[in-house]
């Protein structure tokens, strides 16, 4: 019997169905587990959460005919009340600019890492992975990324070394959701598709560590280990309960590629779902943007070009073109030169045209000295200045270069 109760109510011992709120409110990522540690229950209490629905054929019930006990509904009724908790009809969520949303994406990131971390670990120790909780991570991230794409999607490009095999994962998921979303995709289909995002390296959870964070080349042994990253992840999925078999596909073959030499199926063009194409576009750009134990990660503007010389035997030329577009030739975080011969750093998307984004210029190339930082909008009717090249941040050694165009120090990431 499902039953809504407070959260005062709750005692050791009764299993948790669901939270009555935004994952974020929260400490865990997971629900449907029995409470078993007292500072679980202290977690909750001190949370912001007030209502959780609880299972008493699997756990304890409220104490009866004391002040606890709530009016039980009907099966069904409390069974629609929670598919509304996890509706994917669409939603009326309002567009904010990259500035509004970056604290919010900042937090998210946060907090996304850390239930990936915890995903990882409970897949370490055989347990089931808990379609559940991933879900409302991916709600969380998919609002974000329907309020502004580029902030959380290029925060999450910012990970360290360290965190690179679970940020990955957050990276991806919101990338295809993006992607999804320019593909004119349904919303079940671009929910999916962040899961699928989500889920897609989770086979890593069972590769050595040592082979994982190996600083320098793999040796043939130690690739072919990794290798079977996708079907491990697979068979990890197959032990869950209600697996969308769009994100097995996609964990199964988002290393696969056109000209049919990826892994582990060898596959060819037709015979790669859509869906693992867009895995493998969102997986190779977060891999070569991000900072790596062996190499510092590529400018997002040098990596999309690097993309596209590869694109005939790796990618989906209509699935890569749409995630350009999705992206911008140059995404947040390029370093451009303009024109006049200053430097800026692309802030924000303009959606008028994929080669007029809103620049933060602060270098003068010309005096060879930082200038006061201005934002200009190189779509905006009059504006003189044109990008005339991308630059490459290493040979500039910009510090600040991401707080630049984030307007956050390395404190709030």
């Amino acid at each position: 019997m499902l039953k809504k109760i407070n959260v005062e109510q709750m005692v050791v011992g009764m299993h948790l169905k669901e939270f009555c709120g935004s994952w974020m409110e929260h400490p865990f990522w997971r629900t449907g587990f029995v409470v078993s540690d007292p500072k679980d229950l202290e977690a909750i209490l001190v949370s912001s959460i007030k209502e959780v629905w609880i299972d008493t054929s699997k756990g304890l019930d409220v104490a009866r005919g004391g002040l606890a006990e709530l009016e039980q509904e009907s099966e069904a009724k409390i069974e629609e009340q929670l598919l509304e908790l996890t509706a994917t009809e669409p939603r009326h969520i309002a567009p904010v600019s990259i500035g509004a949303e970056l604290e919010r994406a900042a937090k998210i990131c946060f907090q996304s890492k850390q239930a990936v971390i915890s995903m990882f670990q409970e897949a370490r120790m055989g347990k089931a992975v808990d379609i559940g909780g991933a879900q409302q991570l991916v709600e969380e991230i998919s609002d974000s990324v329907a309020r502004n794409p580029g902030a959380l999607i290029s925060l999450a490009r910012l990970k360290t070394v360290d965190d690179y095999t679970y940020m990955h994962s957050v990276a991806v998921c919101a990338m295809m959701v993006s992607l999804a979303k320019q593909m004119g995709l349904s919303e079940q289909e671009t929910r999916s598709a962040g899961m699928a995002g989500l889920m897609h390296d989770l086979g890593k959870a069972l590769m050595p560590m040592d082979v994982l964070n190996k600083p320098g080349k793999l040796t043939e042994r130690e690739f072919k280990v990794i290798k079977t990253h996708p079907s491990e992840g697979h068979k990890l999925l197959l032990s869950g309960l209600k697996v969308d078999a769009m994100v097995l596909d996609v964990c199964l073959h988002h290393h696969e590629k056109m000209d049919g030499s990826g892994y582990p199926d060898a596959l060819k063009a037709d015979q790669i779902s859509l869906f693992a194409k867009m895995g493998a576009v969102c997986d190779v750009y977060d891999a070569i943007t991000s900072n790596r134990p062996y190499k510092t990660g590529w400018d997002p503007a040098e990596s999309l070009r690097k993309m596209a010389e590869w694109a005939d035997g790796h990618f989906d030329k209509i699935v890569f073109q749409a995630f350009v577009k999705s992206l911008g030739i140059y995404p947040i975080g390029s370093l451009v030169k303009l024109t006049s011969g200053r430097l800026g750093v692309v802030v924000e998307q303009t959606g008028k045209s994929l080669t007029t984004p809103s620049i933060k210029i602060f270098f003068s190339t010309k005096s060879n000295l930082r200038i006061p930082p201005e934002v200009i909008d190189l779509s905006q009717p009059g504006t003189t200045e044109k990008i005339v090249s991308r630059e490459d941040p290493t040979k500039w050694r910009f510090a600040d270069l991401n707080e630049l165009w984030s307007g956050l120090n390395s404190a709030h990431r």
